[in-house]
């Protein structure tokens, strides 16, 4: 960018580089909407930061296909979707060999780039090698040659003779369609990585061998040979050309620019400032301010990973003075950040194609997953309540502008959001809605004359728009070649079959057998999760665990639903949770741990799916029933996942510390609630009530907790700078106030930058009496997993997150050593703190 535009061959990172493991501890982070655009997919790899003519031309091209799509929304091709799908891959699948690194060791004159001299050396660009180049050129001639009028003996002649040929394909069509085939894969493994890659290939051999199966096996087919496979694949419409990469082609897209021009407009950093604002002076602020902020930004991201990254920049430093280890911070914002991919109204791009599927409109799949994203949120601000109280957090106040002087200046942003909604009530296709919501944003952006989108900055948005439905194109493409493998042989009803009697060979009680598959599908998905994108996991899990499901007379919103939520969930589960290795690279805690605390704060969610299909109140939970009994059975639910968090968190809310007993009990309970059964919810209701007794009891008999730590009283110094080293904050700026670390605006130099215009931390003695009361921390308290609290709040977990050598750990100018945990403060040189022990401003003993 130069001059606040940006150019259109800037290239959009679309995630977090999983090489580098913790943040520049010197250069400042960006605020969320500086990258000029949103990642859609969660398990796409880093692209090249393409520059130069080769970004230009990128950059054009995605420009191109952007127009062809808005085209596509009010003036359809009249040779129908098929052919506009082949010319939408065309444009893109050629991007994908550019802008993605192959990862892959080949001989040098193949990988040698375009060289150019900076000053007096030359340095080699990370720029596209010959065989990328050589791809996108095969790429584009395979995927045109449906459409290509020229005739090659039998074969060619344009689209209307390539649709003739089905079933029967000509040799030369044959060689094109396993060119694509291979060139659909290779993309997907630039993007993915190997899994879904491999998963793809079981599939076909599984259509080419399957024929020597015994025919004895529930899973055997008749076989099919290789022409066949390609007929499906390249000349049909449940191939490539299929459900998903339509839905890609259409909803994903324009969604895709929606939220690149709303990042643009500055919408990310109001999501965020808000949430800050909102929170400033409560108690649970710091992990509050990271929930609401990953709710917001998942509104119009759609990315869990993304999302995870943008609200980590930003409230990492705040949940760090607060006291939360790096690695239960890493947990919490990599929870908050997956709840992106649930939060209406653009939710993720598996929703898209749960709509598509079950043949409704994207208004109703919203509507149902309004009460299930609740739950979710609830269960995360649940287990950060109990956090708050487990590591004796700080009430770390920030001085933000007020939330309704910010909702007043800055509200319109919620206008494009509010207007999808609208529109799609009013009967507005999905489409039209989000290109009109997205015309809108473009307006509003001139009430905010750094945030204007200009020309150039529109256009810079409809490319990165498109840019970051590469990896989802691709994955959706690949994902052709299971859905038409499984239609072509019946694996789905074959291995729906199998899950069934598999479940009444343990029982033959209905109720059973449907609990039984229930929980078979959930580890299926939970397993196929960890293996593949969100996306492809729903599709794969349609095609082969949805039938079984329907088997059993679940209906179809709720298996569909239990599929999507089990195929998001499993974004938290170890060891592939690409938001959790997003958030430990913010905070700088170790990556494992994260994971497994990132599944802590979502784990009340793993089960609230569950619900959906196990019983017929379940429904209720999307939305479908009375308002009554909507009402009734979300109630039960949300007392059904308060129960779950007191057993993952070990702590009732207004109580005290639960007991190995009570979480018990508590957990038990949380089950029963949510199999929404009357007299399963009457047990679960007793059994809550007998461990809040039990807690209160267990309270009663310790007495009145010790007092740890006395709060820092008001001194009321007439020297400012006597007072203005306060634990647990940066050095103080000129104006005598401390300031968060890494909280700056877009081109901040450094911290002390960000004074006046980011959030900033207040001491105790700034806030009210009753609130600075709460202030106080342990000299050296021990957290609930084996660390320590300094007195300072700097934490310290037990499994050594953060910590680093005597070298690494660095020391200031001035001689403080800095403590090794906030090496991981993004933003910020780590050596602006003063340590404890070190002489004030004043000069006297900290």
């Amino acid at each position: 960018m130069s001059d606040g535009v940006a150019e259109i061959s800037a290239d959009v990172h679309p995630g977090p580089d999983p090489r580098r493991s913790t943040p520049d501890p010197v250069a400042p982070q960006a605020p969320p909407e500086s990258s000029g655009g949103v990642v859609y997919d969660d398990e796409e790899r880093p692209a090249r930061q393409l520059t130069g003519a080769v970004g230009v031309g990128v950059g054009v091209v995605a420009f191109s296909v952007a127009l062809l799509v808005l085209w596509q929304v009010f003036r359809p091709l009249p040779q129908g979707s098929q052919f506009y799908l082949i010319i939408f891959l065309a444009g893109v699948l050629p991007l994908v060999f550019l802008a993605y690194r192959s990862g892959l060791r080949l001989p040098a004159w193949l990988a040698r780039g375009v060289p150019r001299t900076e000053g007096s050396e030359p340095r080699r660009r990370d720029q596209p090698t010959v065989v990328d180049w050589l791809l996108a050129g095969l790429a584009l001639l395979v995927c045109l040659y449906p459409v290509l009028p020229l005739a090659v003996g039998d074969a060619g002649g344009g689209y209307d003779a390539f649709l003739d040929r089905q079933g029967l394909l000509a040799p030369v069509d044959v060689v094109m369609g396993a060119l694509l085939l291979v060139l659909l894969v290779e993309a997907c493994r630039r993007t993915t990585g190997w899994i879904l890659p491999v998963v793809c290939l079981l599939f076909l051999a599984y259509g080419y061998y399957g024929g020597l199966l015994p025919q004895t096996w529930p899973i055997a087919h008749a076989g099919l040979d290789f022409s066949q496979i390609v007929d499906a694949l390249y000349n049909s419409g449940s191939g490539f050309y299929g459900t998903p990469l339509d839905v890609a082609a259409t909803y994903i897209v324009l969604f895709t620019i929606y939220g690149a021009v709303l990042d643009l407009s500055g919408a990310g950093r109001f999501f965020v400032d808000l949430s800050v604002a909102a929170f400033r002076r409560s108690r649970s602020a710091a992990g509050r301010t990271a929930v609401a902020s990953g709710f917001l930004l998942g509104t119009v991201s759609g990315s869990g990973t993304a999302t995870a990254v943008s609200i980590g920049a930003v409230t990492w430093p705040i949940l760090r003075r607060a006291g939360y280890p790096a690695t239960h911070a890493g947990g919490m914002l990599a929870a908050a950040g997956v709840g992106a991919i649930l939060s209406p109204p653009t939710l993720g791009a598996a929703a898209f194609i749960v709509a598509e599927y079950l043949e409704v409109s994207y208004l109703t799949v919203l509507g149902w997953a309004v009460i299930p994203t609740l739950l979710y949120y609830l269960g995360i601000l649940l287990a950060v309540e109990i956090d708050a109280r487990r590591f004796q957090v700080r009430p770390v106040a920030v001085a933000a502008t007020s939330p309704w002087r910010l909702l007043a200046r800055f509200g319109y942003h919620f206008s494009s959001l509010v207007v999808i909604v609208v529109l799609l009530a009013v009967g507005v296709s999905a489409i039209r809605a989000v290109v009109y919501a997205t015309a809108l944003a473009v307006l509003l952006s001139f009430l905010d004359r750094r945030n204007r989108l200009t020309p150039r900055r529109l256009v810079t948005a409809l490319a990165s728009g498109v840019r970051g439905v590469l990896p989802v194109t691709a994955v959706c493409a690949a994902a052709g070649i299971v859905t038409a493998t499984t239609t072509k042989t019946g694996l789905g009803a074959q291995f729906a079959s199998l899950l069934v009697r598999g479940a009444q060979a343990v029982s033959d009680n209905p109720a059973v057998v449907l609990a039984l598959t229930v929980l078979l599908a959930a580890v299926a998905l939970a397993l196929l999760g960890l293996a593949v994108p969100v996306t492809a996991s729903f599709i794969i899990g349609w095609v082969i665990i949805g039938p079984a499901l329907l088997a059993l007379d679940v209906p179809a919103p709720a298996a569909a639903m239990f599929v999507f939520y089990y195929s998001v969930l499993s974004e938290v589960t170890p060891p592939t949770a690409l938001a959790a290795v997003g958030a430990a690279a913010i905070t700088g805690g170790r990556t494992i741990p994260t994971m497994w605390q990132a599944l802590k704060y979502a784990l009340p969610a793993f089960l609230a799916p569950a619900a959906f299909v196990l019983t017929a109140p379940g429904e209720h939970l999307l939305g479908r029933g009375s308002a009554l009994e909507i009402l009734g059975t979300g109630a039960v639910a949300c007392l059904g996942v308060a129960a779950l968090a007191v057993a993952t968190g070990g702590w009732v809310l207004g109580v005290g510390p639960a007991g190995a007993v009570e979480r018990v009990l508590c957990a038990l309970a949380g089950l029963l609630l949510l199999y929404l059964h009357p007299v399963s919810v009457a047990v679960g209701i007793g059994l809550t009530v007998v461990a809040v007794l039990i807690a209160l009891a267990r309270r009663f008999r310790a007495g009145p907790a010790p007092a740890t730590g006395s709060a820092r009283p008001a001194t009321g110094s007439a020297d400012p700078a006597a007072d203005s080293a306060v634990p647990g904050t940066d050095s103080a700026d000129p104006a005598g106030e401390p300031t968060v670390s890494g909280v700056t605006p877009s081109g901040a130099a450094s911290c002390r930058d960000a004074v006046g215009s980011g959030p900033r931390v207040v001491p105790a003695e700034a806030l009210p009496e009753d609130e600075a009361a709460g202030t106080a921390a342990p000299a050296a308290s021990r957290t609930a997993d084996g660390g320590a609290t300094a007195a300072d709040g700097t934490a310290t977990p037990a499994d050594g997150a953060g910590a680093t050598s005597g070298e690494d750990a660095g020391a200031s100018g001035d001689g403080p050593a800095t403590p090794a945990d906030d090496r991981a403060t993004p933003g910020c040189a780590p050596d602006d703190r003063a340590a404890p022990g070190a002489p004030d401003r004043a000069g006297t003993p900290s």
